[in-house]
């Protein structure tokens, strides 16, 4: 049917009727030759689906180059009616072609039907006759054909036939394609064909003959966030699909889903202007994409996925085949009800503090994921809360409107907490569009924490008035007014967790207390010299004098001996506490100690990296390496978790014998 040269990747092809290990040679050399972001097989898929999965793609790869590389739209039409011939003949137990006699094996070991097979054909026939697409439904449709039969075919080599996994695959497949669109619009131009809805460019003041003449403008640029902003919805729909696959594969299939939002992550950050300039993944970004998935396996983000599919306001339209597509067009809208919406608000309230924690790059937000899912989701929700508003003290010069911020931080969590119940009737929703920036996405999963877990609102309050005391106190006269500081900002953080965390005994609470205190004094042992810097001097004016150390002693480029023996003086506290606060460990929930665990050892083992460099926190920031956490991490999922282990060996060298320090505290 071909003629000689017709095309490119046909010059390889084994001759009709060849044997099956012939054709599979074939197939995955042209899988492993053939230029695409991303590689056909991974590294991480199973061993035994490689063949497959080449299998596969050679078939996808030969329908879409018989209709993209054939010049002639009557030709590639003929063709493209050829191959359907070939399938057919496949289904009849007579293929001929190699790729047919290879696909074969795929189709009987794996029981997949001839329907995905046909879809495609159907798309890649509608390019060579329809060039412009009026509205999103119709581009939609498009997908329909064009790529969720591709995802429902992986789906059945990988032995999912349901029909959930395939809605969720459906919307990650046409959010790919979307992307791949949006990515396009310059080669598709050359090729004659535009899959911008124009119903949607024409709301934006964008004609056809602007996208034809590749004119560039601001109107072109909202075009194109409108797009991605649809796109992203279905790929926030579709990302539960990776959590309910077993094995390598849910890796790779997030690896996809990455990409495709990686792409409309590069769109954006070249200006919008795919008329002129295509984006790309390059290698590098390749591998850090794969680095994030990695360690999400490791440390599942669930909360992420607790995105409901449909967001409120989207509608869903209902496609002759049972595929249902969110988007925000103009279709019937499905009905919620009150409970629902709640659900739904407080359900996108959890995932977006999931965001905040994971953008400030913390350490022991991966910590959260030794717990149940309600009790990381809480954490998130705490951590978001205390970091935006950490974020208001630490941020600008001007003390006015850092007062301002906190000011409404504080109305905004009293409205929030105090006004539950009107969520029910969107009140709520609608008071914290006018709230601090962020609060309107992180107070309802904050709300929902404080009530599951029956926390006082007050110990968010003092958090605040902590804060607050950062803007203006600068000194502290005594080791009682700074423990009063170190209550407000590190004290309600354990005592906070700690109702997360689950206890009966009271005392828990006067122990995370503690723990909360021995935190704080780690960091100011820490970060001395760079508080300094910033005007603020945390240590007592009353220990100051005891070494007789001066403010100005910080600023040096080097710790002084008096300094030194201050900074002991002050960590013999931090271990004080640290001793009597381990006990907690034994009074929370037993679900909770892995957690709780890797946060004491951590800080304790940080002082004692601090004790071990004779308190050299004038140079560069004192750090656990990688490894040591790593390893903390290990023994915290899997080792016993008590009082007797949670504290780090300090270093039996730190007390020089005689010194001026162990004097003093004799005195």
């Amino acid at each position: 049917m071909l003629r000689p040269g017709e095309l490119e990747i046909a010059q390889n092809a084994p001759p009709a009727g060849c044997s099956p290990e012939t054709a599979q040679q074939y197939t995955r050399w042209l899988a492993t030759h053939h230029y695409e972001n991303f590689n056909v097989v991974s590294w991480l898929l199973p061993k035994e689906l490689h063949q497959h999965f080449y299998n596969l793609y050679a078939y996808c790869r030969w329908a879409d180059d018989l209709g993209d590389e054939i010049p002639d739209s009557d030709r590639a039409l003929e063709l493209l009616g050829w191959w359907e011939q070939e399938l057919n003949a496949c289904y009849d137990g007579r293929p001929s072609h190699a790729v047919f006699v290879a696909l074969r094996e795929t189709i009987v070991a794996k029981n997949i039907p001839k329907q995905p097979f046909a879809d495609l054909l159907k798309a890649f026939r509608q390019d060579q006759t329809v060039k412009r697409y009026p509205n999103w439904d119709s581009v939609l449709d498009y997908c329909i054909y064009s790529a969720n039969p591709v995802g429902r075919l992986v789906l059945y080599l990988c032995g999912y036939r349901d029909e959930p996994r395939q809605k969720l695959s459906d919307a990650t497949c046409t959010a790919l394609q979307l992307a791949n669109f949006w990515q396009d619009v310059g080669r598709d131009l050359e090729k004659g064909r535009i899959y911008i809805p124009l119903d949607i460019a024409a709301q934006h003041g964008v004609s056809e003959a602007d996208i034809v003449s590749r004119s560039f403008s601001e109107n072109y640029a909202a075009l194109m966030k409108d797009l991605i902003s649809r796109t992203r919805i279905l790929f926030d729909k579709g990302l539960p699909l990776a959590q309910q696959v077993t094995g390598k594969l849910r890796i790779d299939l997030e690896m996809f889903s990455r990409g495709g939002i990686a792409v409309l992550d590069a769109i954006e950050a070249q200006g919008y202007d795919t008329l002129n300039h295509r984006p790309a993944i390059g290698k590098t970004k390749q591998v850090m994409l794969l680095g994030r998935v990695l360690l999400d396996q490791v440390f599942p983000v669930g909360a992420r996925h607790a995105v409901p599919a449909a967001p409120i306001g989207a509608t869903v339209s209902s496609h002759g085949d049972g595929t249902d597509v969110t988007h925000p067009a103009t279709r019937s809208v499905v009905p919620l009800d009150i409970e629902t919406v709640v659900r739904l608000e407080v359900s996108q309230s959890y995932a977006a503090c999931h965001e905040v924690a994971r953008a400030a790059r913390s350490n022991f937000y991966y910590a959260f994921y030794l717990l149940p899912k309600p009790k990381r989701d809480g954490l998130a929700a705490l951590y978001a809360f205390m970091r935006l508003v950490d974020d208001v003290a630490d941020e600008g010069n001007d003390l006015a409107v850092k007062q301002r911020g906190l000011a409404r931080w504080r109305a905004a969590l009293d409205e929030a907490a105090g006004g539950y119940g009107a969520f029910v009737d969107g009140s709520s929703a609608r008071s914290l569009q006018s709230a601090p920036q962020g609060a309107a996405e992180v107070l309802p999963a904050l709300v929902d924490t404080m009530r599951r877990f029956n926390m006082p609102a007050r110990y968010l309050h003092d958090l605040i008035s902590g804060a607050e005391m950062d803007l203006t106190v600068k000194t502290y006269p005594t080791f009682d007014r700074l423990k009063e500081y170190c209550y407000r900002v590190a004290g309600t953080v354990g005592l906070t967790c700690t109702h997360v965390f689950g206890f009966k005994d009271p005392r828990a609470l006067d122990l995370a207390e503690k723990l909360g205190l021995a935190f704080q004094l780690t960091n100011i042992i820490r970060d001395v010299k760079e508080d300094a810097a910033l005007g603020r001097i945390y240590l007592p004016d009353e220990d100051l004098a005891r070494y007789n150390v001066s403010p100005q002693d910080f600023a040096r480029s080097e710790a002084t001996l008096g300094v030194r023996e201050l900074l002991r003086f002050e960590a013999d506290r931090a271990w004080q506490l640290y001793a009597e606060g381990a006990e907690l460990l034994d009074l929370v929930d037993a679900d909770s100690r892995g957690t709780l665990w890797l946060l004491v050892h951590t800080y304790n083992a940080l002082l004692a990296r601090i004790e071990s460099l004779d308190f050299a926190v004038f140079g560069e920031r004192v750090r656990l390496g990688k490894a040591d956490k790593m390893i903390f991490i290990a023994r915290a999922k899997f080792g016993r978790h008590t009082r007797d282990n949670v504290l780090e060996k300090r270093d039996s060298d730190w007390r020089r014998a005689g010194g001026a320090g162990s004097r003093r505290r004799a005195g």
